[in-house]
């Protein structure tokens, strides 16, 4: 009789090694791939930024010149972006804040410090004035190099507005009503009232907000429209005779309709921005990332930036590279004497009690 027990046994024994033996190239290829996966990423750079916020040939060049592969997320406010940084759903290598919320993020420990040894660039090129700036929200430059920067400003409609335009107390003028367009920003539209009052707009006193409240609340009549993309489209088509805008969009807003002007910073003062590049703590390319930020403070890349965007630049050389293709009112909105910002103020984190309150009180204009 046949032992088929013993058959069984021996090619059972003979299955198992098999098996094992698939099983140990299976896993051996895995980890070749997970190996291959691992050197592939070194070389990537994970980017968290506004839209529309870097030319795509400049990426594109980046790429070409360092073998790096730039993978780009964007997102349209501070806010949002915030709490997916924090929550760290994805890791980020470099992202793009404002000047406040680079100070919320640090003060939550959530960006690491540059190292400028590896930034030979950005000390070379960036203006000594805006880094002084920028300490206002980041002491010591330790954690931004500054990008783009502007005003909060006032453009109008010379054939619908009578005489030039120095001051936010227009925006309160009631032979301008339903031609009146707000910035739908709490900080943007608070710091008008505050101003006008002679408030710093990074008050933390809740008589001093709701004194601004007010007077937004009284001024809601006046406007035809709180918004941000839409402010530009009716004042180049004429819809409107007056609107809050960043400086940035005024070039474009000029060429667009030449019936406009634009004054960068009302004699009350105004909101000196910046945007800046930081690295968070939670970054796995931190080499890259250093990279990027010093390839973008090169002369040559800045100024196909500032093509592509319009808005003004912190570095110095940008200047000399482009003035000849432009004209003087497009000068001087994007290359402002250095008188138009000196002693204006950049808004600064005014922790989450005050954020609160601002949540609060622009919740009681809109809705009055």
């Amino acid at each position: 009789m046949i032992n088929l027990h013993g058959h069984y046994r021996y090619f059972g024994t003979y299955l198992l090694l098999v098996i094992a033996l698939i099983s140990t190239l299976l896993f051996a290829g895995c980890d070749a791939l997970s190996g291959d996966d691992e050197a592939d990423d070194a070389d990537t750079l994970y980017i968290y930024s506004w839209g529309d916020y870097l030319d795509p040939e400049v990426i594109t060049q980046f790429e070409e010149e360092t073998g790096i592969h730039v993978v780009l997320d964007e997102y349209d406010t501070n806010e949002s972006m915030y709490p997916r940084v924090k929550e760290g759903a994805t890791t980020y290598d470099l992202i793009c804040p404002s000047d406040y919320m680079i100070q919320k993020m640090a003060e939550n420990d959530l960006l690491q410090p540059l190292d400028y040894d590896r930034l030979p660039n950005a000390k070379k090129y960036i203006g000594k004035a805006f880094l002084k700036q920028a300490e206002s929200y980041d002491p010591g430059n330790r954690y931004s190099i500054p990008y783009c920067w502007g005003t909060v400003g006032l453009m109008y409609n010379k054939k619908m507005v009578g005489g030039d335009v120095d001051s936010w107390s227009v925006l309160f003028d009631p032979q301008y009503k339903d031609e009146i367009l707000m910035q739908d920003s709490a900080r943007d539209a608070f710091m008008i009232p505050l101003r006008l009052m002679g408030d710093s707009m990074n008050t933390k006193d809740p008589e001093e907000l709701e004194k601004a409240r007010d007077m937004l609340i009284a001024q809601k009549p006046l406007v035809q429209a709180y918004g941000v993309d839409d402010i530009r489209d009716k004042l180049a088509s004429g819809e409107a005779a007056l609107g809050v805008i960043y400086s940035g969009e005024a070039i474009h807003l000029l060429k667009a309709n030449p019936d406009l002007g634009f004054c960068a910073a009302p004699k009350e003062g105004t909101n000196l921005w910046m945007d800046g590049w930081v690295i968070p703590k939670t970054a796995k390319h931190v080499e890259n990332a250093h990279r990027f930020i010093d390839f973008l403070c090169r002369p040559d890349i800045a100024a196909k930036n500032f093509e592509a965007l319009g808005y003004s630049t912190p570095n110095t050389a940008v200047e000399d590279l482009e003035a000849d293709d432009m004209d003087e009112e497009e000068r001087e909105i994007a290359f402002p004497d250095e008188s138009t910002y000196t002693g204006q103020e950049t808004y600064q984190y005014l922790g989450e009690t005050v954020d609160k309150l601002y949540t609060k009180l622009w919740l009681q204009v809109k809705v009055e």
